[in-house]
């Protein structure tokens, strides 16, 4: 290879720039093919892109000072044309690897500050929800889903809530619009419970059935400190032979204490649910008291959180047009409902529920 001198440019018209260049590339070329070992490599690279005397350097002062105002542009950019040419004939003599300009613009500036990955943290809904399921998971019971939208059938009438049924009323839902033709049991709504998934869990699988259910439920209801027309429930169903108002006891009894603490006392008064017979409100000793009576528990000592009872016949009598095995008078079982967003309000001393939907991350940033 011989390091012929770069001649001067005479013409700077696209001709005139095009003949000047490709004898360039053609000359390029031509010594690349000489190239058998890292000392010709090297060598082409000082001849070609080296800082003092390579060629591109020699036609940068030579050609590029020279050219009239108007031709600089274009000889510019047949400049870096070439420039690229040689430093991929360079490449490719390397075996394919890397030229110092590609590494160079590949580089990483290790002084610069690194960029900081916020951490994620769980809802305090979830991290609640997943709490309770815990509690019950750890008793042996599986987790059932079930769809938002449901049937009038299985949010209602399966519960035994007939239609026209006044306790309808207390879980005035949302209704899709435009089913005036369906019959009313298949016209679809948002659940106002979970409990269709207890429903369609015993259609689908016979006794013994005990299962815990979380998940979003919607009521038309106002929105105040305490109530939300979109909010969270986590539901239970129990079913076996020989199953007694003393074994829902002593369940309830353990999940508080598992929820709240040891020192927690439980207590039921009767209630009246559709779908249970006999019904209870469940109570529990005040957290913040300790019993004693204060202003969040309204100086009794003791906050309603859940309901529950004794699964009625009646729901077993629906689940047994798929499934025989649930005969009541063969088998037995209870239920319990309790809202997520009040025990995460009395477990982390928030007093209005909206903080839960606001997306807020000052309030949420609190639970990272």
């Amino acid at each position: 290879m011989t390091n012929e001198a770069i001649p001067d440019l005479m013409a700077f018209d696209d001709a005139g720039l095009d003949e000047a260049f490709g004898g360039l590339e053609r000359r390029a070329r031509v010594e690349a093919t000489f190239i058998s070992n890292v000392a010709d490599v090297e060598k082409f690279r000082l001849e070609w892109l080296g800082r003092k005397q390579g060629r591109l350097n020699e036609v940068s002062s030579r050609w590029l000072k020279a050219a009239p105002p108007e031709a600089k542009k274009a000889l510019g950019l047949r400049f870096n044309a070439l420039k690229e040419f040689v430093e991929g004939l360079l490449d490719a003599a390397l075996g394919g690897g890397p030229s110092d300009s590609a590494l160079k613009a590949e580089a990483i500036d290790i002084t610069l500050p690194g960029s900081r990955r916020l951490t994620g943290a769980e809802h305090p809904i979830t991290r609640t929800m997943n709490e309770i399921v815990a509690v019950f998971a750890a008793l042996g019971y599986s987790v059932g889903v079930g769809p938002e939208v449901e049937t009038d059938f299985y949010n209602f009438e399966s519960m035994n809530f007939p239609h026209g049924h006044p306790a309808r009323d207390t879980q005035d839902t949302l209704v899709v619009a435009g089913q005036e033709r369906r019959p009313v049991r298949d016209r679809l709504l948002l659940r106002t419970h979970t409990s269709p998934v207890q429903m369609r869990t015993m259609e689908l699988v016979p006794p013994p059935v005990r299962i815990v259910i979380p998940g979003k439920v919607h009521r038309n209801d106002a929105a105040d400190a305490t109530h939300s027309p979109i909010f969270h429930q986590v539901e239970g169903l129990c079913v076996d032979h020989n199953i007694a108002f003393s074994d829902l006891k002593g369940t309830l009894d353990h999940a508080m204490k598992a929820l709240f603490g040891s020192a927690v006392k439980t207590r039921f008064f009767p209630s009246f649910f559709p779908f249970t017979e006999p019904s209870a409100d469940v109570q529990i000793s005040c957290i913040f008291c300790g019993g004693k009576g204060c202003r969040k528990c309204k100086q009794s000592g003791w906050i309603e959180l859940l309901g529950c009872g004794m699964v009625d016949p009646a729901v077993f009598a629906f689940a047994a047009e798929k499934q025989p095995a649930y005969d009541a008078r063969q088998i037995s079982g209870f239920a319990f409902g309790m809202g997520v967003e009040r025990i995460a309000m009395m477990k982390y001393g928030i007093s209005e529920i909206g903080q839960f939907f606001a997306g807020d991350m000052r309030f949420l940033g609190q639970f990272a």
